[in-house]
C-alpha cells in the first residue's frame, strides 16, 4: 500500500507555519484514505452514538473542518 496523492491542499495553504504538521488526507493505492489528525479516542469514545462502534485497533481522530472542506473537491464520487 502506498500514498497515491493528497486530497485537498497542503497544510501550508491552510496556514500551517511549518507547512508540515497539520491534519491531512491522502488517497491510498488500494482506494482507501489515510488521515492525519489529532488523536481523540479517549475523549470521544463515550460520545459515539449507539449505532457506531470502534474496534480495539481503531482510533478516533479529529480533522479540522477546513481540512475536509478543502479536500471535498478532490474526493471521488465513486
Amino acid at each position: 500500500m502506498k500514498i497515491v496523492r493528497r486530497i485537498g491542499v497542503p497544510p501550508s495553504a491552510r496556514g500551517s507555519s511549518s507547512g508540515s504538521t497539520c491534519p491531512d488526507v491522502f488517497e491510498l493505492s488500494d482506494g482507501n484514505f489515510a488521515v492525519i489528525g489529532t488523536e481523540a479516542t479517549e475523549a470521544l469514545d463515550g460520545e459515539l452514538p449507539a449505532d457506531a462502534g470502534r474496534a480495539d485497533y481503531e482510533r478516533i481522530v479529529i480533522v479540522s473542518r477546513e481540512t475536509l472542506i478543502r479536500a471535498k473537491a478532490d474526493i471521488p464520487d465513486a
